[in-house]
């Protein structure tokens, strides 16, 4: 495996839109004083993971802090505020928990959650997290390769796709009563992005389980496409012939294509996608062709116009 490593970049001038967001950010920080640290403890997982390996999949950059990578997601379920998920996840029920995984496939199955743990090595990635609203965090992720599942339900000729549905609940999810979004919440990849090594079937950060507010207690994360493509709290993986529509795309199909491949040169309709504030920092960098790993993913999308299929 290659060992991912980019040099610092040199940071810029802010956008007003991520200016709002680093200042209510350090606000939140500034004394000891964030709304991590007023939190109850339920909110924040405690079960630390066994036999978990670091991994050469490695970006080499200062990580982002726990706190902050558990305080401030883009979790819609929970609610549309960067704080709303650990406000509004602490008491979500996570066991019993399975994830079916049918369609084109040739060996259908539903997987236990403690089943899953135990598929394959667990290791410790640490990718970089970019979402669209152009912030980014640095997180050491745990889990494998979404492969070891997927070449164990062997998919068949007919499967080009696969889709991502999370669970739907609004009783424990609250933000489901809202109409922002058609529940539950579905995602997608080409077969092969699927199948790609990088893509991580996550099962917990920072070497202990997912906390909710982070998708537990399963999730996928793809590094070098839009946070919202990893979708989280997933019950159900389908093999399918024709592309899905995520929900992203049915709410704004000029604004979210399937792809969503991190891309400076494509910004997003209301902001560009040129620069990003990593949190923690008030300035802001340039943004990574496809997040910093052009060099593993770029081969999937030769021929294509990313600008056309964004």
């Amino acid at each position: 495996m290659k060992n991912y490593k980019v040099k610092p970049i040199a940071a810029s001038e802010i956008t007003p839109k991520e200016l709002f967001y680093g200042r209510r950010h350090f606000m939140q920080m500034a004394g000891g004083l964030s709304i991590a640290a007023m939190l109850p403890k339920s909110v924040w997982a405690v079960d630390k993971l066994a036999d978990v390996k670091k991994s050469s999949y490695t970006v080499g950059e200062e990580l982002t802090p726990y706190k902050d990578v558990t305080s401030y997601n883009n979790f819609y379920e929970f609610g549309t505020g960067k704080e709303d998920p650990a406000e509004n996840a602490g008491k979500f029920k996570t066991r019993p928990w399975t994830v079916a995984v049918e369609g084109e496939v040739k060996k259908p199955k539903v997987f236990d959650i403690d089943e899953l743990l135990k598929l394959a090595p667990l290791e410790e990635r640490v990718y970089r997290l970019r979402c669209v609203e152009a912030w980014s965090m640095v997180v050491p992720w745990v889990g494998y390769s979404l492969v070891e599942l997927i070449k164990r339900v062997e998919p068949t000729g007919n499967a080009k796709y696969v889709e991502f549905i999370s669970l739907y609940d609004p009783e424990q999810m609250p933000g489901q009563k809202s109409s922002v979004l058609e529940w539950p919440y579905k995602e997608g990849l080409r077969l092969d992005e699927a199948m790609h090594p990088l893509t991580l079937l996550t099962l917990g950060l920072y070497g202990e389980v997912l906390p909710n507010q982070n998708g537990a207690p399963i999730r996928v994360v793809i590094p070098w496409k839009y946070g919202f493509k990893s979708a989280k709290s997933i019950v159900k993986i389908r093999f399918v012939e024709k592309q899905p529509v995520s929900s992203w795309m049915q709410a704004g199909p000029n604004e979210y294509g399937f792809y969503s491949n991190v891309n400076p040169e494509v910004d997003h309709a209301r902001w560009s996608q040129a620069k990003e504030r990593r949190i923690g920092e008030f300035l802001k960098r340039k943004t990574l062709m496809f997040n910093g790993y052009a060099d593993e993913v770029a081969q999937l999308y030769t021929g294509m116009d990313l600008k056309k299929d964004f």
